[in-house]
């Protein structure tokens, strides 16, 4: 191990084994052992170092890195977006104020269809499976109600769903 902490070479030979030029070499200022002379113990830790960018090569990796994600994740959504797989949060909000819309319409709309049916029913169990009936079929109108963003928002202030 004595014999390699003591290997010299020259601004020359340490370009060769990196693979850049002996000036590259002597203006990164590399540990000198002498003249010209570079102790490859001290040299080639300080070279990698300097070839590498050091911590600041670290972060500046780092920063591509996530510039590369968050690229990636702007792309997949723009792609996610144009094939109708993702909506904008107001658009979500509108679609489902209007569908909110729909089953109140369809919902308030129950006493007056009722009215007739459960007028002198004196069978609770009548009573309950006829009013039951209607909330069944305002909730199946309300689901079959297609939900149009570009209408106006007053589509559905007239209390019937559009069909």
């Amino acid at each position: 191990m004595t014999e390699l902490a003591e290997i010299t070479c020259t601004a020359e030979e340490l370009g060769a084994l990196a693979g850049v030029s002996a000036r590259h070499i002597r203006r990164l200022g590399l540990p000198k052992a002498g003249r010209n002379c570079y102790l490859l113990t001290d040299a080639i830790p300080a070279l990698i170092e300097a070839l590498t960018g050091g911590d600041a090569g670290a972060e500046l990796t780092m920063e591509r890195v996530r510039l590369t994600k968050a690229q990636a994740n702007r792309a997949e959504l723009e792609f996610a977006k144009a094939r109708g797989e993702v909506a904008l949060i107001d658009d979500f909000r509108r679609a489902q104020e209007k569908v909110m819309g729909a089953i109140r319409a369809n919902i308030m709309q129950v006493p007056a269809r009722a009215v007739l049916q459960l007028l002198g029913e004196g069978d609770e169990t009548t009573f309950k499976a006829k009013l039951r009936a209607e909330l069944t079929a305002a909730l199946v109108r309300s689901a079959q109600v297609d939900i149009d963003l570009d209408e106006d928002d007053d589509a559905l202030s007239d209390g019937e769903p559009q069909e």
